[in-house]
């Protein structure tokens, strides 16, 4: 027999194959053992939930570090309330758990909790006297009122941390009710610069442009096909029908697949409209919940013209390259050497993973593009201290001499306030040429401007 004394006071239970990492379906063989001096019986419930909690504090500790918790725990000295958003399955839960764990954790998701929540805030909020984790609190916005006389009342910097997957209901809550009391994080799949730092980077371009960033498929033994397959069916059928009224699921989907079909191109919603049967209001409509959610980004035109008429339409991007290949139908990394579409996924790779080392830092996105009516454009502009910096992005693996064309009809436009320009392409040396810095697409995580 072996006491868990650690863990579970006064219960014995049989050595099973979960010595390293136990689980509640063990339960049988468990022995209530009641202790001569105490006389105490842990009930089974709260033995399944110790037992949550110690497998949870296993994943902690085999979890990939993440770089946004830096950015968490220094924000949490000067703010009250820290807001942690980000899609579905991007790390939230287990990032607030790791960084703050110290704080009781509580998913408004679960009926009873936001039912208590609703129905008697004030004391729902008492039952923490050090804080706690509140995730998916979008499922309660009526909490944050009274959220706001709690932490001014205690008055503890990083008092309660709160996550959500969707940022339209959250950030207006929070924009109304707690302003300038809310340190906020938007936490995106992982960096590839993440990976890298937990030897789990890809040496093959198509295979990280295949698979994506989501955490589940680094940590558990489940194919991108798999889980993309189940991530949009879950989106589509709980997170959309919460968020807008589509009385076509499959015509939503359509819609989604037409946008990764569009990712890394000028927006043109009438267009996108018509393929998909709708109107360009409703596709307008459903944009913004892919937007809110966390499934697209829009890059926005730089509004310096130089001179020139520029378009006003900005960008649309995926979040996810692995989320944006499987919708395009890619079903194999190999597919991608011959796909129509590699240059814009390569794009979309390279924009989302600059994204994201803004996002990790607490920083706005701050990341535009530059195009003219004559067509002269530039991929990635990005505002720095020292002057623009504009970026280039090139799926090739082989550099080619014009492919620095665009940047040096950019630096002519943009005279004395352009700051160097880089170039990222497919291959995977990086140096220095004709007065650019060019980087393979293996060290996106260099390209950092000087203001980091």
């Amino acid at each position: 027999m072996f006491c868990l004394d650690a863990y579970f006071p006064y219960i014995a239970i049989k050595i099973r194959s979960f010595t390293v990492r136990p689980h509640a379906q063990h339960l049988d063989g468990l022995l209530y053992w009641q202790h001569f001096a105490h006389q105490t019986v842990l009930h089974v419930d709260a033995f399944r939930a110790k037992i949550a909690n110690l497998n949870f504090n296993f994943k902690i500790a085999s979890m990939i570090p993440r770089a946004a918790a830096p950015t968490l725990e220094r924000l949490a000295k000067g703010f009250p309330v820290i807001v942690l958003t980000g899609p579905r399955q991007s790390g939230k839960t287990t990032l607030a758990k790791s960084v703050f764990s110290g704080k009781t954790y509580v998913s408004l998701e679960n009926p009873d909790e936001r039912a208590f929540a609703l129905e008697d805030p004030k004391r729902f909020l008492q039952r923490f006297p050090n804080g706690a984790v509140l995730d998916e609190v979008q499922r309660c916005p009526e909490l944050l009122s009274w959220l706001q006389a709690w932490v001014d009342e205690r008055g503890i910097m990083g008092d309660y941390v709160l996550t959500g997957s969707a940022q339209f209901d959250l950030m207006g809550g929070i924009t109304q009710t707690l302003a300038g009391r809310v340190g906020r994080v938007e936490l995106l799949p992982l960096s590839a610069d993440e990976l890298a730092c937990a030897n789990q980077s890809h040496s093959d371009l198509n295979a990280a442009l295949f698979k994506g960033g989501y955490p589940a498929l680094y940590d558990r033994d489940v194919s991108p096909q798999d889980w993309f397959a189940n991530y949009i069916a879950t989106y589509v059928e709980r997170d959309v029908r919460q968020l807008v009224a589509v009385r076509d699921l499959s015509q939503f989907q359509t819609f989604v697949k037409m946008c990764a079909a569009r990712s890394g191109q000028l927006l043109n919603l009438s267009s996108l409209g018509a393929d998909c049967g709708i109107s360009s209001v409703t596709a307008k409509q459903w944009l913004s919940v892919l937007e809110a959610s966390y499934v697209v980004t829009l890059l926005q035109p730089h509004h310096r013209n130089f001179g020139k008429r520029l378009v006003k339409a900005p960008k649309l991007y995926f979040c996810d390259v692995g989320l944006a290949a499987w919708l395009l139908g890619i079903r194999d990394a190999a597919n991608l050497d011959t796909h129509a579409s590699r240059g814009a996924l390569f794009e979309t790779h390279v924009v989302s993973e600059l994204m994201k080392q803004r996002l990790n830092a607490g920083r706005p996105r701050d990341l535009y593009f530059w195009r003219d009516s004559a067509g002269n454009e530039v991929d990635v502009v990005m505002e720095t201290a020292q002057g623009l910096q504009a970026l280039e992005i090139k799926s090739g693996s082989t550099f080619a001499s014009d492919w620095t064309d665009g940047l040096k009809r950019w630096q002519k436009f943009a005279g004395g306030e352009s700051f160097q320009p880089s170039l990222v392409y497919g291959g995977k040396s990086s140096y220095a040429r004709d007065g650019l810095h060019v980087w393979g697409w293996q060290d996106i995580a260099l390209i950092t401007d000087p203001t980091t």
